[in-house]
């Protein structure tokens, strides 16, 4: 296994892990203010409008199973609710409340980092980005 040896790399691994930790604060700090971990605040956001519990799992790189204690707890604070979907009822459908709405546009103004962390950056960076990135992982 190589180790990073030049300055440049050390400063961008120290770059990737700097925004993290930043990313991680800020979504931790809005969360608590609601009494929810950074992953419950992130499946409600993923919750603002109806989407499959799959799609939940896939914004949080989590398994759907793993994704139905996180909605059951949601849910029990009476952020979200389940429904079924009308064109598949095999598929459950998870959407915010009012409340879990209003929950929602309190976590983004308390995140404008983590809500876009990329927002600096115009169409064209980003896009650069998302191909430098996806170099790097086919190393």
């Amino acid at each position: 296994m190589s180790h990073p040896s030049d300055d440049l790399t050390q400063e961008i691994v120290g770059l990737f892990a700097a925004i993290n930790r930043r990313y991680g604060r800020e979504s931790e700090a809005a969360a608590a203010v609601h009494d929810l971990t950074a992953l419950q605040a992130k499946a409600l956001l993923a919750a603002e409008a109806p989407v499959p519990t799959r799609r939940i799992a896939e914004r949080l790189h989590a398994e759907p199973s793993n994704v139905t204690v996180i909605v059951d707890r949601l849910e029990s604070r009476g952020l979200v609710e389940r429904s079924v979907d009308p064109d598949d009822r095999r598929v459950k459908r998870v959407a915010a409340t009012t409340a879990g709405r209003d929950v929602v546009a309190d976590l983004r103004a308390r995140m404008p980092f983590a809500g876009d962390p990329l927002a600096r950056l115009d169409a064209d960076q980003r896009a650069s980005l998302r191909e430098l990135l996806r170099l790097v992982l086919e190393a």
